[in-house]
């Protein structure tokens, strides 16, 4: 898909598929940088409860890694209701800053964009997960957002994306509440260069692809079959959508999500505690690479964080892509379909598991590319 932004003011003439709900859900006391990709983010919080039980005494080091948002602060009283069912919802992100050493990835347009989004919902018990990626290309009715004290107007289409750019993790938050009518509890987000390190820090990651993936553009070249990717082939795996499928960001959502299991399944088999340095390594890594919202900004609280979901594996985690369609005015953008995005958001208000008919249909359900890794 294209990969530039979008806004159109408010049109009443020109009617979208909108999946704002109503209602609320949550539990107690709520709460909420750059580019990679959500795939981190949960190995990272696996990884922290072995480095934080084999590390104890470098924790201040490690709380200085962490970067914390105060987005409760940000989003004031004005969010979907706090319901204490014993489910969790996180916002994770990754966003496509190319500053720094992610610029070899491509040229810094100045901004830091949402180009990578998943909503995880963790059943009550912690056994399970429900995770449902929204598109980066998704016109999206976007509330208003205030950023370093200037207000955005809301905007009634505007690319998913474009609410980092325009108010950072706190709008990008504010417009997934607006859709789903969930309150999120928590935020994380990686970066591109925390995530090629951790796989490397992690030894690498098997997978086996069905077909050969030549793409040019996100350094991945790679024939059929088994292999062990390094870093820079596992950030290339997770970024292309022009070596597989229909080049579309759809594509490239089935291949995060096919990944996110391997490396899930893997992290389970690497001997941390047999391995000092590469737990440090790891850990270190892990806290560099995250930003998380204030309330679990510190090694403790996210190590906490992290045995609460350890029951999760790659078994029980329920990957869903936001059901869309294509845009007839524009095929570079899809929209979401609102009767079946409703199936989602009540479903997962109600810690219920996601019903089939609510992606069937849908333009990311069709797409295959998923298949392309096992």
């Amino acid at each position: 898909m294209a990969d530039d932004q979008q806004s159109t003011p408010v049109n009443p003439g020109r009617h979208r598929a909108r999946g704002a709900a109503s209602g609320g859900r949550r539990r107690k006391r709520p709460s909420t940088r750059r580019r990679a990709t959500h795939i981190t983010v949960w190995s990272v919080a696996s990884v922290l409860v072995l480095g934080g039980a084999g590390a104890g005494y470098l924790y201040y080091k490690l709380n200085g890694n962490l970067t914390g948002v105060d987005v409760n602060a940000a989003l004031g009283s004005d969010r979907p209701k706090n319901v204490d069912n014993g489910s969790m919802d996180i916002l994770v992100l990754g966003s496509d800053s190319r500053a720094g050493k992610n610029a070899k990835y491509g040229t810094d347009e100045g901004t830091s964009r949402s180009d990578t989004a998943m909503i995880v919902h963790v059943y009550k018990g912690r056994k399970k997960a429900s995770v449902v990626s929204v598109p980066r290309d998704t016109l999206v009715q976007r509330p208003s957002c205030v950023k370093d004290g200037k207000e955005s107007p809301a905007v009634q289409e505007a690319m998913f994306n474009s609410a980092y750019e325009t108010g950072g993790p706190a709008c990008t938050i504010k417009t997934v509440e607006a859709m789903s009518g969930i309150r999120m509890d928590h935020f994380l987000e990686v970066d591109f260069s925390g995530f090629q390190q951790l796989i490397d820090d992690l030894g690498g990651v098997d997978i086996t692809t069905t077909q050969a993936i030549h793409d040019p553009k996100s350094h991945l070249d790679l024939d059929a079959g088994p292999h062990t990717l390094n870093g820079e082939q596992s950030l290339g795996l997770v970024r292309t959508r022009h070596g597989v499928g229909d080049g579309s960001d759809l594509g490239r959502i089935k291949l995060q999500q096919a990944f996110v299991k391997a490396l899930l399944d893997q992290i389970k088999h690497v001997n941390l505690f047999g391995n000092p340095k590469k737990l440090y390594d790891i850990a270190n890594t892990s806290t560099k690479a995250l930003t998380t919202d204030s309330e679990l900004a510190s090694v403790n609280k996210l190590s906490g964080f992290a045995k609460s979901l350890q029951g999760i594996g790659s078994g029980n985690m329920k990957m869903t892509t936001l059901p869309v369609q294509y845009d007839p005015q524009n095929p570079s953008r899809v929209l979401p379909m609102e009767s079946k995005t409703k199936l989602i958001w009540k479903a997962l208000r109600a810690d219920k598991p996601i019903p089939a008919a609510a992606t069937k249909g849908s333009a990311g359900d069709a797409n295959d590319a998923g298949k392309v890794v096992k």
